[in-house]
């Protein structure tokens, strides 16, 4: 369904007015830089990674909200930076994004039920009476019952899991092929966010959708997704089913991410992996592999030369030349 090839994204950055009197040199942001992975019709794909490393970057490139620096982006085998005007209008039925705060996401002014309407006025979907009913069904089938008392509240007037799930109705009203899922969870309580996570996967099951899930909590991952790609400054570090990746994980951050995740037994002695340092500026990233700065098995050749994504067993992939 997506297949995207050397995907970069590189954002300039904005000098001062002595800066551009003194040097001529322009720097860039290196948000996305040369990654590429695919997904199958009813994929979950899980992007992970701190801050910083890229994920919504990669999101908004893979809607073209944004336009690529280079690299190409197929999804069922069109071009999207062919795709223009009128046709991107009626082609973004099929890709969808909910959001990852869904009061920044929300109009104040909009009531509930209008938000996810406006979605099928937009496209022309329905008559007025069609939209407004096929609302409600939406409302109701994301738990917000019974419809018409949510239909008018303003998001103000919603909590933050209800807020949420009015994000959700509004992407899955077009029916969509692809949803993208940045971070869905992040701004909900932790007391709902586990109704939150199975709601979408039976949504998943019942519209037949794919999602490309991104979040930076490996557990949450692998709660949900089948497989896992994992990025650090821009690039794609490790990349393979979820079960290959946790049981014999191959790259150094890959284990630090995953020994983070705590395990609620008080008894149990946790080896932890925490990487030493900050990372590194995307505008000067490290020569070599980005991660050797933080790297404890990093020796001189990764300072060198760039590591390039190789396989380790059945469709698994690490960028690493000392692998684990």
């Amino acid at each position: 369904m997506l297949t995207v090839t050397n995907l970069r994204k590189y954002f300039p950055v904005e000098k001062s007015f002595l800066d551009k009197l003194l040097t001529s040199q322009k720097n860039f942001v290196r948000a996305v830089d040369d990654i590429s992975f695919s997904m199958n019709r009813g994929d979950i794909l899980g992007l992970v990674g701190e801050s910083g490393s890229g994920k919504t970057t990669t999101a908004k490139l893979c809607l073209k909200l944004i336009e690529p620096t280079s690299g190409t982006i197929l999804f069922e085998g069109v071009d999207l930076a062919k795709v223009q005007g009128e046709e991107l209008r009626r082609f973004r039925r099929n890709m969808q994004l909910i959001f990852q705060d869904p009061t920044a996401s929300l109009s104040p002014r909009v009531r509930a039920g209008d938000a996810i309407r406006h979605a099928l006025l937009f496209q022309g979907v329905g008559t007025a009476t069609e939209r407004t009913e096929r609302t409600k069904t939406m409302l109701e089938r994301v738990g917000l019952k019974p419809s018409d008392s949510f239909y008018d509240r303003f998001p103000h007037q919603l909590s933050g899991g209800q807020r949420q799930r009015v994000v959700i109705a509004r992407a899955l009203v077009l029916n969509p092929k692809l949803v993208i899922a940045d971070e869905p969870i992040a701004m909900v309580d932790v007391s709902v966010r586990a109704q939150i996570l199975e709601l979408m996967l039976e949504l998943k099951k019942e519209f037949d959708l794919t999602y490309l899930f991104i979040t930076h909590d490996l557990a949450m991952a692998n709660y949900v997704c089948r497989r896992i790609a994992i990025m650090y400054l821009g690039k794609i570090v490790e990349t393979g089913p979820k079960e290959k990746v946790f049981e014999r994980p191959l790259h150094p951050y890959t284990s630090a991410l995953l020994s983070s995740i705590p395990i609620p037994d008080p008894k149990a002695k946790l080896e932890r992996m925490i990487p030493k340092g900050e990372i590194p500026s995307p505008i000067n990233p490290p020569k070599g592999c980005r991660f050797h700065p933080r790297c404890p098995h990093a020796q001189t050749v990764c300072s060198e030369r760039e590591p390039q994504l190789k396989e380790s067993g059945s469709s698994h992939y690490a960028a690493c030349f000392f692998p684990r």
